[in-house]
């Protein structure tokens, strides 16, 4: 099965926001599956290059309510994983703080500020298509 991966980060968000939440999502999805990092690779000099992600990853862009649509199919659709993050993790200095802020939100009240989806290419293109490239 060919999978693909898709990262979309909330249309409205600073760019300094926006990079730190490529960074969490990339990493928490990363971590919940193996075998995505590539061999070692050698320049021509001789020097060691760790090896890098194996997947594209295009980054997209949606309004807050195209990024809640796209949670609700993703979160409904089979063979689909995903990583959220929230502005109350985004808010909290350290993880204990977030969970405990979360447990006190309500699911109407999370404010979304991007997802990344993994799972067969055909299932995250037809949840993705629709929105822009970053």
């Amino acid at each position: 099965m060919q999978t693909k991966v898709a990262l979309v980060l909330r249309d409205d968000l600073p760019p300094a926001h926006a990079a730190n939440t490529s960074a969490v999502l990339a990493l928490s999805l990363g971590g919940r599956i193996g075998d995505w990092v590539g061999r070692d690779g050698e320049d021509a000099s001789g020097g060691v290059h760790p090896g890098l992600n194996t997947h594209p990853i295009p980054v997209l862009t949606a309004s807050a309510q195209e990024l809640t649509t796209l949670l609700e199919r993703a979160r409904a659709a089979d063979e689909v994983r995903l990583v959220a993050l929230t502005e109350t993790a985004r808010r909290a200095r350290d993880y204990e703080d977030y969970l405990t802020d979360l447990k006190a939100t309500g699911a109407e009240e999370l404010e979304y500020l991007g997802v990344i989806v993994h799972g067969p290419r055909n299932k995250v293109s037809k949840l993705t298509r629709h929105l822009s490239l970053l």
